[in-house]
């Protein structure tokens, strides 16, 4: 509803002068709180958005079919810088960003590929760097909030690589690689409780990277533990349960969005895998745990109200997002 609507209501009798004032102030009051009841996503903001993104994909996978030579390998590359400059610095769409973003970097791998071998081998370390070094330019120069995943992700590859570690066997340096990205991404929430800026959403990227580090850590640890079956499924519902509440608390359902598409992906893989012990009772144990969580996130904003509202004036809860709605 806007002025004109309501001007026009009050010019023909329907309500008076008085009242269009209260009603703009109502439905805006309104429309921020329902605004404000769900985790912004700001990354897309319409069906014309994907339809781009979908253009700029077609175009990066026709382009990535075509045989260039490591020096025309960044012919692409560059066509990508301009489409950035096109559609995020001037259009400020953030969605087919993201597929630019994707591109160039698929692009100048791939003349890195050519130019110093394989990503894996004796110049890993070398390709990593200059991946890195680009993203870091790129959220420079552009500020696509998406931009600081991949960043984190080349840092946690390269710290990997320079000290040897296998993060896929290595548990718990998947948490501590977890546990930092996460307290970075509480970090740029804390700087903005009411999520209206940038740093709200550079803040879902990092959550949404953080999670399925810990819960592969944890699991990990649990997975291949000799431990009877009994206390390995009480283990894994205390720490799901624990990560969800501290999802709760910090309202951010990215943390669960992406830890359970982990998990999911985890019995599926892990429970054809015959150095994992996964009895049939861990995994009623994970349906039970996804039922409940099915119907705590349709209930997200009451139940947070309930466990948390006493905690809404507390220090620490100043610098968490949401706090404002649980304490009213």
């Amino acid at each position: 509803m806007n002025r004109e609507k309501l001007e026009a209501a009050a010019s023909q009798g329907i309500i008076s002068d008085d009242q269009v004032e209260a009603l703009l102030s109502f439905f805006a009051s309104s429309n921020a709180a329902s605004n404000r009841a769900e985790e912004p996503l700001r990354f897309v903001r319409g069906v014309g958005d994907i339809f781009i993104t979908l253009g700029v994909l077609f175009v990066a996978i026709a382009a990535a079919q075509i045989s260039l030579s490591p020096l025309w390998n960044m012919l692409p590359a560059l066509i990508f810088v301009a489409a950035a400059e096109w559609l995020i610095r001037v259009r400020r769409l953030v969605l087919p960003g993201v597929a630019v973003f994707m591109s160039l970097l698929y692009f100048c791998s791939e003349a890195l590929q050519a130019s110093l071998g394989s990503p894996f081998g004796n110049n890993s370390n070398t390709s990593i760097s200059v991946l890195l070094l680009l993203s870091a330019v790129f959220y420079a120069r552009y500020r696509l909030p998406f931009t600081l995943l991949p960043i984190a992700l080349g840092g946690i590859a390269l710290v990997s690589s320079m000290l040897e570690i296998d993060i896929r066997s290595a548990s718990s340096v998947a948490i501590i690689y977890g546990l930092l990205i996460f307290v970075v991404a509480m970090w740029l929430d804390s700087r903005d409780i009411e999520r209206k800026t940038v740093s709200s959403d550079s803040a879902f990227w990092l959550h949404l990277l953080a999670a399925p580090l810990i819960v592969h850590g944890v699991m990990l640890t649990l997975l291949v533990s000799a431990d009877a079956a009994a206390y390995k499924n009480i283990a894994i519902l205390v720490f799901f349960s624990s990560f969800f509440l501290l999802a709760l608390y910090v309202d951010r359902r990215a943390l669960l969005v992406s830890s359970l598409s982990y998990a999911i992906y985890a019995v599926v893989t892990w429970s054809d895998n015959s150095l994992f012990n996964i009895e049939n009772l861990t995994l009623f144990a994970f349906i039970g745990l996804g039922l409940v969580i099915v119907l705590f996130g349709v209930y997200w904003q009451s139940i947070r109200t309930l466990i948390f509202s006493r905690c809404s004036s507390s220090s620490l809860s100043k610098f968490v997002p949401g706090f404002n709605r649980v304490r009213g």
